[in-house]
């Protein structure tokens, strides 16, 4: 018997909307990235006053992660996916309002923070959400779930690049990926199941209370897969949040040529991504894993110390390759037991964003004097620290890859 004709019936559809959700939170978070520069044009600030702007998402997303457990008890994955993917939306308006019609760096850093926040709780539900659909489908999806967010920010760079080459008002842009953030939130959880009647069928009569995903993060193995992910999620995040201005300042780009740097790590991200999966279900997470910090430590050195265009841009694509399967397999191995599967992406998710916490700034404040790119060696760091632990991630023991759990032939 086959996966396909054990699987139900909504696993299909609820395998797409989550696709719909990544890629419409990646488009959102590109949106903003790809237009960094010009908000710092508009408020006439530095680097490290850019940082701080960055610091702000960074705030808020730990605070969103570190009550994502919580509130995804309180409200279920559905609404907490409908309700913070808006709110993504929200934070864009205010936000670009804040950049070019009021000038208020204050607004702007606001707008920010709710834009943490209501990621890290979106991201956290998601995620479970996408852990959910795996088990449904019977095989493992997620890095391409994840591959849909690369995609996602594929586009939302391309039109960001686009719009900055334009000259397009930055509250025009993006206000109405704004908009289009909210409606899309409104229709895509319609097809996602219901949490009580995804409880009601699969048997579970409760959830863990709150001592008990408390009790998480004293889980070893929690813990080291968290450092795993706080490794690559840096290595991954230094590159969205930098990239750009890093070769319009030590490059000498433009701002559209520096979103377009941008655009071509996220291509990357997205094709190691896509290609992940099969790799992974024929040499496992960890030989893939150890593979993917090699190519992220070498394309970013290439970054770093070759200021010919061409190789420093194939060194770009290294970095986007190496980065891109760090995040989703910490995701899943976080997910592999799905009674605390909430609780454990949380705290792993949360771990992981600390990265986004201590990164902007730091590279930010080290930037400011001896270059955006320079600094970016504080990452090569963090790649070896993620190295030592990728062990923590192995499949559990019978686990097996997805095609021989399903009986799906490849």
């Amino acid at each position: 018997m086959t996966a396909a004709s054990t699987r139900p019936a909504y696993a299909v559809a609820w395998r797409n909307a989550i696709f719909g959700v990544f890629s419409l939170n990646g488009f959102g978070a590109a949106t903003w990235i790809s237009r960094l520069p010009s908000i710092r044009d508009h408020l006439e600030i530095s680097v490290a006053e850019v940082g701080l702007l960055i610091f702000g998402v960074s705030v808020g997303a730990i605070v969103g992660m570190l009550a994502s457990s919580h509130v995804v008890h309180w409200l279920g994955e559905r609404r907490v996916v409908h309700l913070f993917l808006a709110g993504c939306g929200v934070a864009l308006i205010i936000v670009g309002v804040g950049a070019t019609v009021l000038g208020s760096f204050a607004v702007v850093i606001a707008g920010f923070a709710i834009y943490g926040a209501s990621t890290g709780i979106c991201d956290v539900g998601m995620n479970v959400s996408g852990a959910g659909a795996e088990r449904a489908l019977g095989r493992n999806v997620m890095p391409w779930f994840h591959a849909s967010w690369s995609l996602g920010t594929v586009t939302g760079a391309a039109v960001g690049a686009a719009a900055a080459w334009a000259g397009i008002d930055v509250a025009l842009h993006l206000g109405l990926i704004g908009v289009l953030q909210v409606i899309g939130a409104s229709l895509v959880i319609r097809w996602i199941p219901r949490d009580d009647a995804l409880a009601e069928e699969q048997g579970i009569e409760s959830k863990p209370g709150f001592r008990e995903r408390m009790a998480i993060w004293l889980n070893p193995r929690t813990l080291l897969v968290g450092l795993l992910v706080l490794g690559m999620a840096f290595t991954e995040g230094s590159a969205n949040d930098w990239i750009a201005i890093g070769f319009i300042d030590d490059r000498g780009f433009d701002n559209g040529q520096g979103a377009a740097v941008f655009g071509v790590f996220t291509v990357a991200m997205t094709i190691g991504r896509i290609s992940g999966v099969p790799l992974l279900d024929r040499f496992g997470r960890v030989a893939v894993l150890r593979a993917a910090a090699l190519a992220a430590a070498v394309g970013l050195a290439v970054v770093i110390l070759v200021p010919v265009v061409p190789i420093a841009i194939a060194g770009v694509v290294l970095w986007g390759l190496g980065a891109s399967l760090g995040f989703p397999v910490g995701m899943s191995a976080a997910a592999d037991d799905p009674r605390t599967a909430a609780a454990s992406v949380s705290a792993v998710a949360t771990i992981g964003y600390a990265a986004f916490l201590i990164g902007p700034p730091l590279i930010g404040f080290v930037g400011e004097h001896v270059g955006v790119l320079n600094a970016l060696w504080i990452v090569l760091v963090l790649i070896i620290i993620a190295t030592l632990v990728i062990p923590a991630a192995r499949e559990p023991q019978g686990h097996g890859t997805s095609q021989e759990k399903s009986g799906v032939s490849a």
